[in-house]
């Protein structure tokens, strides 16, 4: 029987271990900018799947995707051992690692928002000098006179 708590509780943990292990342990330089930010398990929990994104130097420069993957993948033996000594469990789920699209999705949605902004700003620009076409009230009623 799967029990889906524990897979969630383990991704979790795994998020943290590797996290921390990128940060401060493994010392490759490729991996300088590299965030972890979600893991998912299988219910057999042998298997997890770790996703993360890649930071440039500085807010112009772009983000060494290749470098980056190829870092995680070099160190994938050394993160397994380290989620297997932290969490303790009997077998140690295998790691694969994926690069997170959220980001370029929340990037893309929120481009996609300035524009429709700036589309209802023009809509409220011609609709503050306009003019009726007929009459102010065309719902005139002849029992006013």
């Amino acid at each position: 029987m799967v029990d889906q708590a524990r897979a969630r509780r383990l991704a979790k943990r795994i998020v943290t271990v590797v996290g921390t292990a990128i940060e401060y342990e493994i010392k490759d330089p490729r991996l300088r900018f590299v965030t972890v930010t979600d893991a998912k398990v299988t219910g057999d929990l042998r298997d997890a799947t770790v996703y993360y994104t890649v930071m440039g130097e500085t807010i112009d420069a772009e983000p060494d995707f290749t470098g980056a993957a190829a870092g995680l993948e070099k160190a994938t033996g050394v993160l397994r051992s380290k989620v297997g000594a932290a969490t303790g469990i009997k077998f140690t789920p295998t790691l694969s690692f994926v690069l997170d699209t959220v980001p370029d999705a929340a990037r893309q949605m929120e481009e996609l928002l300035a524009k429709a902004r700036a589309a209802d700003d023009q809509v409220a620009q011609v609709a503050a000098n306009a003019t009726y076409a007929g009459e102010a009230d065309p719902y005139k009623s002849d029992e006013e006179d």
